[in-house]
């Protein structure tokens, strides 16, 4: 399973969609996010996501945690948000 990479440019309702898709497939998903606007932007897609995924009876519950990710030579701090249904 490939992690979800959300930027600051994401757009939510793709991002939410993946998400929703990821859950019914696979029944978990990890989003990961650097920054502040690409954090907003992965939480404004979990909500959606919550609402895509109402309509299949599946309630979801996120946890976040910090990941040290390598990017170019260079260690970065990134948001992970393991998403699963409750």
């Amino acid at each position: 399973m490939d992690i979800i990479k959300v930027s600051a440019n994401s757009r939510t309702s793709a991002v939410a969609g993946a998400i929703a898709g990821v859950i019914r497939e696979h029944k978990r998903a990890e989003v990961q996010a650097i920054g502040a606007g690409a954090v907003n932007q992965a939480l404004k897609a979990l909500v959606l996501a919550t609402g895509y995924l109402k309509t299949d009876e599946i309630n979801i519950v996120c946890i976040p945690e910090f990941v040290e990710i390598q990017i170019e030579d260079k260690v970065r701090t990134a948001i992970k948000i393991v998403v699963e249904p409750r």
